[in-house]
């Protein structure tokens, strides 16, 4: 599934990095706790989150996740768009809950992180 797909799925809105739309997603990972994120995620993986900080965007970076979706059409700060164009992450947010968000992209057929 690419971002776009995602994007469209979701009803999102590009805050950054639209040109990296095809990149190829195959799972995905929600959670607010970045200690989770760091624990459980793998390359490829979708992150879903309320953390609107630059705290979210550096550890997709670490991870290299391939793009970040902000639920609850929260904003997120400044300071962590800037660095998503910087790094260039595909930043989307949605006004789905997270709730809503993992149900829609996993009845579309995107597997969640396999934890064992």
């Amino acid at each position: 599934m690419t971002v776009q797909e995602i994007a469209v799925m979701l009803d999102a809105v590009w805050l950054c990095c639209e040109e990296e739309a095809q990149r190829e997603i195959h799972s995905a990972f929600a959670s607010d706790m970045m200690s989770d994120v760091l624990a459980y995620v793998k390359e490829d993986t979708l992150l879903l989150t309320g953390l609107v900080n630059s705290q979210s965007v550096r550890t997709c970076e670490m991870l290299d996740v391939p793009c970040v979706v902000f639920v609850r059409d929260k904003e997120p700060q400044p300071d962590a768009i800037e660095m998503a164009v910087e790094i260039g992450l595909p930043a989307l947010k949605t006004p789905y809950t997270m709730y809503e968000v993992c149900g829609r992209l996993y009845a579309a057929g995107l597997p969640p992180v396999r934890l064992v």
